[in-house]
């Protein structure tokens, strides 16, 4: 199976390839040229795997050029004991007897972005070896908060491998700053730009396109590649955990084969819900896909109207990983929706770079509304509902899963559908401690990491052990710059 560029399909990359590159020259995203169906009776083999076996047996419909035993070894590594906290990887708990969350914060930075992050340095290296790549790659993270330290964790002390993280300065909790400014590894480096995350990740695209600056990499040694979600490498993996959370519910006998749900997931780049759709393409019984966003609520828009639209006030909002207003994996799912033309999606991510908007057209916007519902949730109503969860179910959430139950919520209310969901939990409520501890109407609040102790006294939940020792780890990491000086940034790291 061969991958193409979103803006220009005329050339062919290998899995490997485009892994390898992460982003395409032309400013495209890849994707492969055709998803694969499930087989027949997949999903009830599926049932009696482990997490690890489910991960091998997915990913190999789509990496035609690793190996089966590559990829069962990668999986093993990436989701074993030593890195996740549950023997299930990615549990699915009962919420009611309609209602399921889907808990992605198991890994060792306690987010969903583990999930990928953790398999993505395995997948990097193998394909640089594949490539016969012989200089040293570098990979560039713009992160609104999860992904940088998620990355970090995956890449520090790889070898042939170094890694920079640019992320908002006050755009990011305090629990997620630390995160990053303690960042162990020879390899790894941390800065903040002074802007919101759409900055950071502007600006790490227009480097990828600096054909200069990757001249003068090339010549110290050095090649760019990627670890947000704009990379493939990170899709690919999130596409097992709604396969995994389904199997689980037939085995459970929560669902009989065949019978549809639907998942609840809260959105910023469009990177999470878009791999739900790869698996509801592949032929997974999905109904709705619910695109839950916070106050920065473009997707809700566009969903509701086709017109994608980022001239809008930008909100630093207490769910701050979605704090986004330009959402880079729609791009994907455009493509897909207009049968691969190339030509349209160029013209759109043109239109959206010269004028912050673009309209698709009536067709297309009939067959995202066929599958997509958009929502969005107040500062109020995701306190309201952190509240609320931990009330009536003794259950505690993060504010970016708040999100998505409040959209939930409201979306049986207006339509009745009682179909039974699952909701994407991203992660712990222990990385925004200070937003949670408000939720529960906790007044007089600690500072710094006694937050953690805190919150763990309030709730009667244990913090995470990775979270716990942050106030054991010495600082690296304090520095900050202009949008306009990453570039400097880039090369100073790399002398």
């Amino acid at each position: 199976m061969y991958y193409v560029s979103t803006r220009d399909h005329s050339l062919q990359y290998t899995p490997a390839q485009a892994i390898a590159q992460g982003l395409s020259r032309d400013g495209g995203l890849f994707l492969p040229v055709s998803i694969p169906k499930l087989p027949e009776g997949a999903l009830k083999e599926m049932t009696g795997m482990t997490y690890q076996q489910r991960a091998q047996y997915i990913m190999s419909l789509y990496l035609e050029d690793f190996t089966a035993e590559e990829l069962g070894q990668f999986a093993e590594k990436a989701y074993g004991p030593d890195k996740f906290d549950t023997p299930a990887v990615a549990p699915l708990k009962k919420v009611d007897d309609g209602t399921y969350c889907l808990e992605l914060w198991h890994g060792p930075t306690c987010a969903f972005k583990d999930m990928a992050l953790q398999m993505l340095p395995y997948l990097l290296t193998a394909s640089l070896k594949k490539n016969q790549e012989e200089k040293t790659v570098c990979i560039l993270v713009a992160t609104s908060g999860d992904t940088g330290k998620a990355a970090l964790e995956g890449f520090k002390d790889v070898d042939h491998t170094k890694i920079m993280v640019f992320y908002p300065k006050d755009g990011v909790s305090d629990i997620q700053q630390l995160q990053m400014a303690t960042q162990e590894g020879a390899n790894v480096g941390v800065s903040a730009v002074v802007g919101n995350f759409d900055d950071a990740q502007t600006g790490v695209k227009t480097l990828f396109s600096d054909e200069t600056l990757r001249e003068e990499l090339a010549q110290r040694g050095y090649f760019l590649s990627s670890a947000n979600s704009i990379n493939w490498g990170r899709v690919l993996p999130q596409i097992v955990y709604y396969i995994s959370a389904y199997c689980d519910l037939l085995a459970q006998g929560a669902v009989t084969e065949g019978e549809a749900v639907n998942f609840c997931v809260p959105t910023g780049n469009f990177g999470n819900i878009l791999s739900a759709f790869y698996a509801k393409e592949m032929g997974l019984p999905i109904g709705r896909l619910l695109c839950a966003s916070n106050s920065n609520n473009v997707l809700t828009d566009f969903i509701a109207t086709g017109k994608y639209d980022r001239n809008r006030p930008f909100y630093n909002t207490v769910s701050p990983s979605m704090d986004i207003l330009i959402s880079s994996n729609l791009e994907r799912l455009l493509y897909l929706l207009s049968g691969g033309d190339d030509k349209l999606v160029a013209g759109y991510m043109k239109e959206l770079s010269d004028t912050g908007c673009y309209q698709v057209s009536g067709e297309m916007l009939e067959k995202i509304q066929s599958v997509f519902v958009g929502g969005f949730s107040s500062e109020e109503e995701t306190e309201a509902t952190i509240g609320k969860m931990m009330d009536e179910h003794k259950y505690l959430i993060d504010t970016h899963t708040a999100v998505a139950f409040h959209v939930l919520e409201q979306y049986r209310k207006d339509t009745g559908d009682q179909t039974k969901t699952a909701v994407a939990s991203t992660a712990s409520p222990f990385k925004f401690c200070d937003a949670v501890l408000d939720a529960l109407h906790v007044t007089e609040k600690a500072t710094g990491t006694a937050l953690l102790d805190q919150l763990a006294d309030v709730s009667g939940m244990p913090a995470p052990q990775p979270l716990a020792t942050l106030k054991d780890k010495k600082v690296r990491f304090t520095s900050w710059t202009e949008k306009e000086q990453m570039r400097t940034v880039v090369t100073d790291f790399l002398k």
